[in-house]
């Protein structure tokens, strides 16, 4: 019966078996094991890990030494199994991504996950090397757009709201046929070669910087165009792993606070952070171009949730509708001027 369902709703009945169990189990942790993707709106999570951050944090609060350690992990379906797998305690991912598992669990209190922080904000750029094409329009058949994961991923459902914005909400997965399930490094490095079917990208920060920068590249639109300059990637838990550790999580946001302001004070070693974790061949001088675009902003204050929410309800995406904001994070955010 299990090999019928999808993927993430196996996933779901798996763990409920084992629910109980899981959340004793990490009840007492000497470890917390936290996801980060690709590129700079992840740059929060990169200068807690380089500055130990986290680690600091619980400390303070009377956790005594706690060990963070982080996997790179990008693409809302492969974030979302990881979580549900038990591999990881706190994750980060597209508001979007973050929705679909929401919705899922929403109706198992063993499996209920909810927000801890927002994090990042930025432009993503739809890039193409087809110069025929122009706008959303244009695409045909034998065009390929590069997302890091189809459908669920936050670069996928940008597009979704896109494309309703051009052809109408009936028509928002029009692309869908067309969209390949590629992590960022590498549909860089197919656009850059000139080579492959897959001749487009829903690129972030630094990709979308390079490729726009790049002869025979050109962009088609800009996310900020279409929603506005809003909370791009947050970060979740389970509530299981909330209720167990919430000393835990409120070190985690303090740590993110103390990360966000790095980044604000001094970009040039966020930038130097930034290269040593993500290990890009990029130079800390275009870095800081990106920092200091008024479109990058860094903040555990969720902005604009419930317009993916809203849309994604309305098409049919995800099943449950939140009434606000604070249905999907944990009290601990609520505080902050949320939306």
């Amino acid at each position: 019966m299990s090999k019928r369902l999808p993927r993430a709703i196996a996933a779901i009945a798996a763990i409920a078996l084992a629910s109980f169990s899981i959340g004793v189990a990490r009840a007492d942790i000497s470890e917390v094991r936290i996801s980060h993707g690709f590129g700079v709106l992840y740059l929060p999570l990169m200068v807690m890990s380089s500055e130990k951050l986290m680690e600091k944090h619980a400390k303070a609060a009377g956790l005594g030494d706690i060990k963070a350690t982080y996997r790179v992990l990008d693409g809302g379906n492969v974030i979302n199994d990881a979580m549900l797998s038990g591999a990881l305690d706190i994750a980060s991912i597209g508001v979007a991504g973050f929705l679909t598992l929401w919705a899922k669990a929403k109706d198992n209190p063993a499996l209920e996950i909810r927000g801890l922080s927002g994090m990042s904000s930025s432009s993503l750029y739809l890039m193409t090397r087809n110069p025929n094409v122009k706008s959303l329009k244009d695409f045909t058949d034998k065009d390929r757009i590069a997302v890091p994961g189809i459908k669920t991923s936050l670069p996928a459902v940008i597009l979704h709201m896109a494309a309703a914005k051009e052809f109408g909400d009936a028509n928002y997965s029009k692309l869908d046929p067309i969209t390949v399930g590629l992590p960022h490094p590498d549909a860089l490095g197919v656009l850059l070669s000139g080579r492959g079917e897959i001749n487009s990208h829903m690129a972030s920060p630094p990709f979308s910087y390079i490729e726009d920068s790049t002869p025979g590249l050109h962009r088609v639109f800009n996310s900020v165009d279409v929603l506005g300059n809003i909370t791009l990637d947050m970060t979740y838990t389970t509530r299981k792993f909330y209720e167990a550790n919430p000393k835990l999580c409120s070190a985690f946001i303090a740590a993110m606070n103390e990360a966000n302001a790095l980044i604000a004070k001094d970009k040039k070693k966020a930038a130097d952070i930034y290269l040593a974790v993500s290990k890009q061949k990029s130079s800390a001088e275009e870095i800081v171009k990106i920092l200091n675009d008024p479109n990058s902003k860094f903040s555990t204050v969720p902005d604009g949730t419930m317009k993916y929410a809203e849309f994604m309800s309305r098409v049919g995406t995800i099943k449950a509708r939140p009434a606000s904001w604070k249905d999907l994070f944990f009290p601990t955010i609520h505080a902050v001027a949320g939306s």
